[in-house]
């Protein structure tokens, strides 16, 4: 079904709504047994699971409500801060959006952003020896964490899986990540090892499992929250992984934080952005960015290339050079009107 477009008049009007129905629900404090249930006060909540035409929503004491969502909102995601009324027949109404601090989102077929989670402080990106690990998306991830303004952290689980030499390879893979400050945890939901520092990472903060199907996100949740019970499936013999997780979902965890699990994004590509947005999701680049000698290098073959010319000198990584090339290209093909 094609999204109703509205006009600048209609949409002036959505948001008005909205900001009378947020200062109301502000004002608001009786409890929703004192109101008749088709007509409930306005009340803060949060969104726990998004199943498409429903939502469940948190409210301030804890408890779960189905509701449904008013025309013309837009789908809240996972994290949304919202207001709700209690309506008939036990489903409740969503009737407006609390302003978003943050939101990941990815571009779906058609290149529009498709919202994943809202008010995320911290992106983990899991990745594992099998199905095996691709630097490239790990950096995409980054990249985005890094354009939205959300705290990333690599988590590389399954170690249980690596020998001497596995284990020596990743190291080296991971160094540049490291070298650059990115935070990296070493988990294993077998061995039960990493997830007291996992659970330490999370402490007090709403974070979102992302990465690839089949690395171990859902296991991770199982092993920090037994009571979860989120379905858990096997990897295929061709080991690419599958999707395990249904719908995306927000645990409560008793650290005081939340946890944010969404299904597995197997091939996760990022929105049109220029060559230079791109570059500064490369901490490394940053200082080098404006010092190549033409002002529209693509830092391929040109002459005078300031990113080129550190890669050669050792002081920074050709890999991650080659995936910001790889990722540039993609984007370019995708959005070739946008690029710039």
């Amino acid at each position: 079904m094609n999204k109703r477009r509205l006009t600048r008049r209609q949409a002036w009007r959505v948001n008005k709504i909205q900001e009378e129905r947020l200062r109301r629900a502000e004002r608001k404090t009786a409890a929703v047994t004192d109101t008749d249930p088709a007509d409930g006060p306005e009340r803060f909540g949060r969104v726990m699971a998004n199943y498409g035409a429903l939502l469940e929503i948190e409210d301030e004491t804890g408890a779960v409500h189905r509701c449904a969502c008013r025309q013309n909102l837009g789908l809240p995601v996972v994290g949304d801060e919202v207001v709700w009324q209690a309506g008939r027949e036990g489903l409740s109404v969503v009737t407006a959006l609390r302003p978003r601090r943050s939101l990941l989102a990815r571009p779906d077929a058609s290149g529009e952003a498709k919202p994943l989670a809202a008010n995320v402080d911290q992106i983990l990106v899991v990745a594992a020896p099998l199905p095996r690990y691709d630097t490239e998306l790990i950096d995409s991830y980054l990249i985005a964490a890094e354009a939205l303004g959300i705290h990333p952290v690599i988590v590389l689980n399954k170690i249980d899986l690596l020998d001497a030499d596995s284990r020596a390879r990743l190291d080296a893979d991971f160094e540049p990540y490291t070298a650059l400050g990115y935070h990296l945890l070493r988990a294993s939901t077998i061995e039960r090892h990493g997830l007291d520092a996992l659970a330490a990472e999370l402490r007090g903060k709403t974070s979102v499992f992302v990465g690839q199907s089949g690395v171990g996100k859902s296991s991770l949740v199982n092993a920090l929250l037994p009571t979860a019970s989120v379905r858990v499936g096997e990897l295929t013999e061709a080991a690419h992984g599958r999707h395990t997780t249904s719908a995306a979902r927000l645990y409560q965890l008793d650290c005081g934080g939340a946890l944010i699990d969404s299904p597995g994004v197997r091939a996760f590509r990022l929105w049109a952005m220029t060559r230079e947005q791109l570059a500064r999701g490369f901490p490394e680049f940053r200082p080098l960015l404006g010092q190549c000698r033409f002002r529209d290098c693509r830092h391929e073959a040109e002459p005078g290339c300031a990113l080129r010319a550190a890669v050669a000198d050792g002081k920074a990584s050709a890999e991650r050079l080659a995936s910001y090339q790889h990722i540039a290209l993609d984007i370019e093909e995708r959005h070739r009107p946008d690029w710039g």
